[in-house]
This record gives C-alpha cells, structure tokens and sequence, in this order.
C-alpha cells in the first residue's frame, strides 16, 4: 500500500511505515531546514511548500494518507485557540486531501489534549468530518514509554480512520510493550563541552539539587524538577533554546543537556538516522522535538497492515 504524508516534519511517521514495510509515494513539509534532514534521510518525492500552496493534482494516488498536524492550536503548552487558530485550521486542508485522494486509511497523530480540547468540541468536530465521508474511526491515546520501548514519557493521540468496515474491525492498538532501555542505555559516555552547564548562572543551583544520575531533569524557570519516573519527560521543540524545558542530566564529568543525537534515541530514531552538519544544534533540537515517536508509529503501522491482511 502506498503512503503520502501531510506535515512530515523531519520524516518519523513516514519512517515507521517504511519500517513497518510500507512504501512512501511523497510527502509535504513546509519548514526549510526540517525539509533539509528530511532529504537526507528520505528518497522519495518531498513537495516542500505551504500546505495551502499543494495542489492534489500534484501527488499521486495513494492508499493511506498521515498527517501529525501542528499540535500548538490544542496543546497545553500554548493558548489552546483550536480552530480559531490558522495551525488548528489547516485539518481543513487534510480534508481536501482526503476529499480528492479518496484514501483507504487516514492516519493522523497530535497532542493528547486534542481530545478535551473546547470541552470535547474540537475532537467531535474532527471525527465528524471524518464519519461523514464514510470513515470508520479508532483512536487512543498512547505513550512512547509504553509502546515504543523508549524510556519518554510522552502521550499522544493516534486517530486511524478506515473507509472499509471489516477492516475496520480487524484493528486493533497494539498491546503494551515492555520497556527494556533505561535512559543510560541512550546515553553518550563523551559528548563536546558546549552541552555542559559549568558556566550557567544557575550551575550552582543545579549542582545542589541534582543528584541522581539515573534521572532526568528540568530546569523549570526558578527551580529544578527530577523526572522520578527513571523517564525522559516529552521532549518539546523549545528545548534546545534554553527554555524551560530543556532537559538535563549528571553524566561522569557534570550537568549537560542531552544531546540531539541523545534526544533522537528517545524519540525511537536508529544511528543510521542523517542529522545534516549544515543545520544548527538548535534547529536539530526543535525538529526532534517536533517530530513523532518512529517506534509507536512502527506499531501502530504493523497492526494497520495486520487489519488489511497484508
């Protein structure tokens, strides 16, 4: 089956597919530099444009149709305007993709508050819309922590929409896997001193209170929170700016943030994963953050194919 992806991003929830055996006609981004990472690790067609700009006459005929769609118009972390904000609206272009393309399987991914969001109107709109062109709709809500074998704890909600009902009913989420990586084991032993925290204002602050080298921390604007849960918290696309959330660990030398290749692990990317040298640390840290879980899409994709009987 034949795969486009709508707000690819650096590529992940293309990737899982690829993984999961699928093949990946083209996809469309709209950020430079993501666009960059994203044609160093892909081969296929990338239209990189507005979404508003791409014309469905432009892609060919596909089978399955994604889109992680920007979360920022439902997200917590920002005013929650929904559609009242021109991120929160583009969902109205994925429709026309679904329109014109007339895809088997849509598959869209966002933030877990995209669920509550507007008191559940936002949500009952967008399945609405789906239902309405004779979609079948599963979603739920997963964490990377638990379904991706990635020590991130990070929740978000997968929408998988079928046109056929007995595939349909064939699907399932996939079941729960144990997690055997623990944040060492995602850890570089020897990282460049410019991650390291020694001539930080707050370095003596940090020092007092981190203390545990099996956490993960997070310096949190006055004071410094500990992820107890031996996770990494959700890594975010500010946390290479020296916001609030960047997050932070004691390696065998000091206090460092994570690194990009590090915050990759997390997010289920492979060593083989091309980070462009031309491309800044924090533009990398932003696209990783950005970005998907590769391993929860992989699972999700495999259940999709297992429905399809392929």
């Amino acid at each position: 089956m034949k795969v486009g992806g709508l707000f690819a991003g650096i590529g992940g929830i293309e990737l899982g597919f690829k993984k999961a055996g699928f093949d990946i006609s083209w996809a469309n981004e709209i950020d430079k530099n993501a666009s960059i990472t994203y044609r160093h690790n892909h081969k296929h067609k990338l239209f990189e444009k507005d979404l508003k700009d791409l014309k469905t006459s432009e892609v060919s005929s596909i089978d399955i149709l994604t889109g992680g769609f920007p979360c920022q118009a439902f997200s917590i972390a920002g005013q929650q305007k929904g559609f009242n904000d021109d991120r929160g609206n583009v969902f109205f272009e994925i429709l026309r993709f679904i329109d014109d393309l007339k895809p088997k399987v849509v598959f869209l991914e966002n933030v877990k508050n995209l669920l509550g969001h507007d008191k559940g109107q936002t949500f009952k709109r967008i399945t609405n819309e789906l239902e309405n062109r004779g979609y079948i709709i599963s979603y739920k809500i997963l964490n990377s922590s638990e379904y991706g074998n990635v020590p991130q704890n990070r929740e978000r909600i997968y929408i998988v929409a079928f046109k056929d009902k007995n595939i349909a009913l064939n699907f399932s989420f996939p079941e729960v896997k144990k997690l055997n990586k623990k944040i060492s084991d995602l850890i570089e032993a020897k990282v460049d001193e410019k991650f390291y925290y020694t001539n930080s204002r707050y370095y003596e602050q940090l020092k007092d209170e981190m203390k545990n080298k099996d956490s993960v921390y997070q310096w949190r604007r006055v004071y410094v929170r500990e992820n107890k849960s031996k996770l990494c918290p959700t890594l975010t696309a500010n946390m290479g700016t020296g916001g609030h959330n960047v997050p932070l660990i004691i390696d065998d030398i000091d206090i460092r943030k994570l690194t990009p290749r590090e915050c990759a692990r997390f997010q289920g990317y492979d060593e083989t994963f091309i980070f462009p040298e031309s491309l800044a640390n924090s533009s990398l840290y932003k696209q990783i953050g950005n970005s998907v879980t590769v391993t929860v899409i992989e699972a999700i994709a495999n259940e999709i194919k297992k429905a399809c009987n392929l």
